[in-house]
């Protein structure tokens, strides 16, 4: 069943989100107010992996939750920008690490009850170490982990993050068999 959009208000707006109230019909509901949260930037992951079969990652404290875990290399995309440019602009801007190749995985909208949030993941092959990373308050630590590791981080929730944790679990199962 397709809803109906009779119209939208926004409640509020900023470069990184909007929250609008839609005027929606539902079947079999009625007409309603739909909260609706909006991104005015796409959001990039990536699973940066060397020659060794390792995987690049960030240590990170999130305050919202207020919680530390490991995650992928990611930013947002400008509007009319490559995604793919702008997941190798952050890939280095992050970790001091320049991509070689970039290569589009999967794409997929995390909340689409809710949201527009829409996630592309790529992965990132050929990394050269230029320097170090451009933005110091990313991460306290970078390091590369064995994919044995990663599974390790990821079954013990040392990934919360959910961008990470669907471009790591994507890229260790579907992309993987997928690949050969």
């Amino acid at each position: 069943m397709e809803w109906q959009q009779h119209g939208r208000r926004q409640v509020y707006g900023s470069p990184w989100v909007e929250v609008w109230l839609d005027d929606v019909t539902i079947p079999g509901i009625g007409r309603i107010d739909h909260h609706v949260i909006r991104y005015p930037k796409g959001s990039t992951t990536s699973v940066v992996t060397n020659e060794l079969g390792q995987i690049l990652l960030l240590w990170r404290h999130r305050f919202i939750t207020g919680r530390w875990g490991w995650e992928v290399p990611a930013g947002w995309a400008e509007p009319g920008e490559d995604p793919a440019h702008a997941i190798a602009r952050e890939v280095e801007e992050e970790t001091g690490w320049r991509p070689g190749r970039v290569e589009l995985m999967t794409e997929y909208d995390a909340m689409a009850g809710i949201s527009n949030a829409h996630f592309r993941s790529y992965h990132v092959t050929g990394a050269v170490k230029v320097g170090e990373p451009e933005d110091v308050s990313e991460a306290a630590r970078i390091e590369w982990h064995s994919e044995a590791d990663v599974v390790k981080l990821l079954t013990s929730s040392q990934v919360s993050d959910g961008p990470s944790h669907a471009a790591l679990s994507y890229y260790l199962g579907p992309y993987r068999l997928a690949c050969g």
